[in-house]
């Protein structure tokens, strides 16, 4: 594979940063401070990581000004900005390798009513049914089905293996990555009799723009109203985003997580993994469910939130579930009778106390 150097002074202006050192370094990439190279940039995010970055043998340091005082006397290239993590993640992009083709393979298979834009690329053996549209520069990678009337918008990345169906909307900047499912049917059913009667799924789903969606996650279609996915959202892999669900704009979901229909999750909440959330219930923005949570009911306030059992040797968590099993044996009135009593003894001590001072 062959490299591209930037300039320091280059990249210092993509990052907005102020550069110290040789203008005209040539970096190749960017590296961990452990295995960086003279020609590549590594970051310092924190004071513990300074140490490491002296004996870093990389050919420039984003830091901060503090970080860059400390590292004077060991370096003498850096990248001065005020957020290093951020400056990293904007230079993963310069750094990327790209996909520059553009044009239709000659495997795949488009409905001549399919509008698919000149500068978009189509990979091999991809399907793109009826009235599909397909938006500048997007990027579809082989053996993708886009089925009828789905849209896809501009500079999208789709990945191989992926499903778009349900009559789905996709909005700018989004990236799906591989053997992911949208607009796939929810799980719809009314029960009568003994039996299961299959609800067919009439509405679809529609993601605003800048979204992000692991590997085979699944995001339903609705029963009557849309599966909505607002813009800013980041989801990880192995996700399952049941019908009419609506995650609020810049919400992040870790993997293994799953959200049950009708579900509302607020704007800049984050869902860490495995957490699973019931059905028909909302979460208001700027709230955090810690892993492995299950949440049962509404949280109508913004903060952290957490469920189940911290781990422990086997022998404490069997008897911590003894004990645990035991307390919900007694019934709460006797419960809060006890407590009670303890808490009169407690004031009549006090009471007593103060009238012998």
């Amino acid at each position: 594979m062959k490299h591209q150097f930037y300039r320091l002074e280059s990249l210092a202006q993509k990052v907005q940063a102020k550069y110290s050192g040789q203008a005209d370094l040539q970096l190749m990439g960017l590296a961990s401070l452990e295995h960086a190279s003279e020609n590549q940039l590594a970051f310092v995010n924190g004071e513990k990581y300074i140490n490491q970055a002296k004996v870093s043998k990389a050919g420039a340091l984003i830091v901060t000004q503090a970080y860059k005082d400390l590292l004077e006397g060991y370096h003498s290239n850096f990248l001065v900005v005020d957020s290093p993590y951020l400056a990293f993640a904007i230079l993963t992009h310069v750094f990327e390798r790209k996909h520059l083709e553009r044009g239709i393979e000659s495997t795949a298979q488009i409905h001549p009513s399919a509008i698919v834009s000149e500068t978009a690329y189509v990979g091999h053996y991809v399907v793109i049914g009826e009235n599909c549209v397909v938006g500048d520069d997007s990027v579809i990678h082989s053996h993708v089905k886009i089925d009828d009337f789905v849209e896809v918008g501009k500079n999208c990345f789709i990945d191989s293996h992926v499903t778009l169906t349900g009559e789905c909307k996709v909005g700018d900047r989004v990236r799906i990555h591989a053997n992911t499912v949208v607009g796939s049917e929810g799980f719809g059913f009314a029960p009568y009799q003994g039996k299961w009667h299959r609800i067919v799924q009439l509405g679809s789903v529609r993601i605003g723009n800048d979204v992000r969606l692991g590997s085979n996650c699944s995001i339903d279609r609705g029963a009557l109203d849309d599966t909505i996915i607002e813009d800013g959202v980041v989801i990880d892999n192995l996700v399952q985003i049941a019908h009419n669900v609506k995650i609020g704009s810049n919400t992040a979901i870790a993997a293994k997580s799953a959200i049950a229909g009708s579900s509302i999750i607020g704007k800049n909440c984050v869902l860490a993994g495995a957490v699973g959330v019931v059905g028909h219930i909302q979460i208001v923005d700027n709230v955090t469910i810690t892993a492995m949570s299950m949440v049962t009911k509404s949280i109508l306030e913004e903060g952290t939130y957490s469920s189940g059992t911290v781990v422990m040797p086997n022998s404490q968590w069997k008897r911590a579930a003894v004990r645990l099993k035991q307390l919900a044996d007694v019934p709460l009135t006797q419960l809060v009778k006890k407590i009670d009593d303890m808490q009169s003894k407690i004031e009549s001590l006090e009471s007593t106390l103060k009238l012998r001072k």
